[in-house]
């Protein structure tokens, strides 16, 4: 890997802590008795790459887990908190770790991510940390419900690189997902594959000879 000057990094599981686990215990008391395969890390219902990509609207998606848990009387609440509970926070000191980072290396954020994931985050950020959003971490940020696209479509990754004049071979893509880091790969990308708990990303990237 020859010297890296520019960083991109996924949100899920890299920044903030995601439990797929919660969710999938969620969509199970909605009633989707196959909630594990239904929704995972490595795939998913079409339901849930479509609303990543704005194919559908919130309503829509809401009505297609009213669809697969075969019950028109759950209420909008109930599905927003079960597809919410996945999401956990950004542990202590690691937007101070990408501000450091964003000094000396440009940096961004590519993320797949909804309109409701999305708010929420967005009223967490403003609650626990007093930001208004991600921006002030990043020289940008992406979202896949903005793009229309959805890692690990390489389509994404070379939209990043264009719209910014990135070198891939001086850019690394850091992400949780083996599908993503794949799909990084073709584009170019140099690749880190995180897997270990937000908390210790300042320690992956040390490792890494990022610093």
């Amino acid at each position: 890997m020859q010297k890296i000057k520019n960083i991109i990094f996924d949100y899920g599981n890299v920044i903030f802590e995601i439990d797929f686990n919660k969710t999938q215990n969620a969509l199970l008391q909605l009633g989707i008795i196959n909630s594990t395969e239904f929704f995972a890390h490595k795939s998913h219902h079409n339901l849930f790459s479509d609303f990543e990509t704005a194919a559908i609207t919130p309503a829509q998606f809401r009505d297609g887990i009213r669809h697969a848990a075969q019950n028109n009387k759950l209420t909008d609440e109930e599905i927003d908190a079960a597809w919410n509970s996945l999401l956990i926070g950004v542990p202590p000191g690691i937007h101070e770790v990408l501000l450091k980072l964003k000094q000396k290396y440009r940096t961004f954020l590519l993320s797949n991510n909804n309109v409701t994931h999305y708010k929420y985050i967005v009223d967490y950020l403003k609650r626990e940390y007093g930001m208004n959003d991600n921006s002030e971490l990043f020289e940008k940020a992406y979202y896949s419900q903005d793009m229309f696209l959805r890692k690990p479509n390489v389509e994404i990754f070379e939209q990043v690189i264009a719209e910014n004049d990135l070198d891939p071979a001086e850019t690394l893509f850091i992400d949780d997902s083996p599908q993503h880091i794949a799909g990084a790969k073709l584009a170019g990308l140099n690749t880190l594959l995180m897997t270990k708990h937000p908390k210790d990303l300042e320690q992956v990237l040390i490792e890494n000879g990022i610093r």
